[in-house]
């Protein structure tokens, strides 16, 4: 697959096949990711492989019940759209993926986002070129029970920064419309 066709192939996928995606995989896609670009060089995410779907859809319960929470506290139109699906029990956030893969990082460093959306990036790519599909799941980066954390060995000073599910798709849908880069102006070099 050359990088054009990987850039079209990669898709937000959150319909997979019952089919388990192996540790060792992810191991090496995640080998892949390290090659991400980060500010220094600090190269500040960790991840948490799991494949326990029980272990997964106690996740989704528990980041549902935080999001409810929160909206109820403070509503606002982010969260207003997913209320009722968060409420249907059935719903899994993480889509019944086979995998999921929590990349996390510390709570108080300033670039964690962007380092994270970069590794991400690599992990979703690394995934398209074997045929696996993937998703950001933001909603699901509620998980505040503290059993929960210790289960998964995020440090205090951690946070979840993208749980990513990864699976093999069922279909790989057609990309929605792109515009067109929208290049605000040029200031060429003089010559």
């Amino acid at each position: 697959m050359d990088f054009k066709e990987l850039l079209q192939k990669r898709r937000s996928i959150r319909d997979f096949e019952d089919k388990p995606v192996s540790v060792e995989l992810v191991m090496e896609m995640l080998k892949e990711t390290t090659l991400a670009p980060s500010a220094s060089n600090a190269q500040p995410c960790k991840f948490i492989i799991i494949t326990e779907r029980a272990l997964i859809k106690r996740l989704s319960d528990d980041s549902k019940a935080n999001l409810l929470k929160d909206f109820a506290v403070n509503p606002n139109d982010r969260l207003r759209m997913y209320v009722d699906v968060l409420k249907n029990e059935a719903f899994n956030v993480f889509y019944n993926a086979p995998c999921l893969v929590l990349v996390v990082g510390e709570r108080n460093m300033p670039t964690m986002d962007f380092d994270a959306a970069l590794t991400v990036a690599y992990l979703m790519f690394a995934a398209t070129s074997r045929g696996l599909g993937t998703c950001w799941i933001n909603l699901g980066a509620n998980v505040r029970d503290q059993g929960l954390r210790r289960e998964l060995c995020v440090p205090e000073d951690y946070r979840i920064v993208a749980p990513i599910i990864i699976g093999y798709p069922k279909e790989i849908p057609e990309p929605s419309a792109r515009h067109d880069a929208r290049v605000l102006k040029i200031i060429p070099g003089k010559v």
